[in-house]
């Protein structure tokens, strides 16, 4: 079987002889298509791949229809909004993630804002603390988890919403459950997102629920941009100075935030939560671990579509 890994930002070396090492004890062929700039490249060189690993490169009809050999796709990270997953049905393609690969990475880019925002971003002004705070997780899957571990090292007093998680294993977590997301943004000061974007969680977030926060509230969103109402988010900048947005993604309204709102807010300048050396690694040699169980098995643990 040949095994496409295309990725418009490469995979660091080791990552890719990791992988290699998987695609070759399982006796099948490895391609790269590393750094391409067209969707062109895309279309030819997958063409007669079997199986194809991408990071954030779209996966769209058209790439699923110039893929004619095509029988599984995995996307090396744990968001998948990139694989269009009823054309993967359509083309009966396989469509799975790797789950958990870069959960930690996640996690600490989330506490590294906190920390940058909470010291006034080491400008030499007095800070805060974040030992004794409120932390709320919207979310409790791999991400939360791992923030909660790291939250009670700081001293934080953790919260969580989920409604997928039964309340023993967030109370086995250490952490106290909460029976609705107005309790969660009404007892934390930070609230870490940690959803994925979908039909019920797009502009999820928005005004009612973050009014509810207490004074110095500060909104971590690790996830994707959509799950935020984004008009609501500004009417609520608007009428509390104490309100704080750090973002692992800048919002669509980002100009706005410039102009009237500087000082209180952190935007990286790209989604950059699995952009560490370790997640890159784990998330790739995961990829190429499923998709050769995959032929050999048939797994599909982590199959996301129909």
């Amino acid at each position: 079987m040949k095994i496409l890994v295309a990725t418009e930002k490469a995979f660091a070396l080791v990552a890719i002889n990791l992988i290699r090492e998987v695609t070759d004890a399982a006796g099948h062929q490895l391609a790269l298509l590393e750094d391409y700039k067209d969707v062109s490249e895309l279309l030819t060189a997958v063409a007669d791949a079997d199986a194809l690993i991408v990071r954030s490169d779209l996966v769209t009809p058209q790439v699923l229809e110039a893929a004619k050999k095509l029988k599984i796709v995995v996307r090396a990270g744990a968001g998948y909004d990139n694989l269009d997953l009823p054309a993967c049905t359509a083309h009966k393609v396989v469509a799975m993630n790797t789950p958990g690969q870069n959960s930690n990475a996640v996690a600490e880019l989330a506490f590294e804002m906190m920390l940058f925002q909470a010291r006034g971003g080491f400008a030499g002004k007095s800070g805060s603390e974040l030992r004794g705070k409120t932390l709320g997780l919207h979310a409790f899957g791999n991400v939360g988890k791992y923030m909660a571990e790291i939250a009670k090292g700081f001293g934080m007093v953790v919260f969580a919403f989920d409604p997928f998680v039964n309340e023993d294993v967030m109370k086995g977590a250490g952490i106290k459950a909460c029976k609705n997301t107005e309790e969660l943004y009404s007892k934390c000061q930070y609230i870490s997102l940690h959803m994925p974007a979908n039909d019920k969680t797009k502009k999820s977030i928005g005004y009612e629920l973050l009014k509810k926060m207490p004074k110095g509230a500060v909104l971590v969103n690790t996830a994707r941009k959509e799950v935020i109402d984004e008009e609501g988010l500004l009417k609520i900048f608007e009428e509390r100075s104490d309100f704080r947005y750090l973002s692992d993604v800048e919002p669509d309204c980002k100009a706005v935030f410039d102009e009237k709102f500087k000082g209180r807010f952190i935007f990286t300048a790209k989604k950059m939560g699995a952009q560490t050396e370790e997640a890159n690694i784990n998330a790739g040699v995961a990829a190429a671990r499923q998709i050769a169980d995959f032929f050999k098995t048939g797994n599909e643990k982590f199959r996301l579509n129909k």
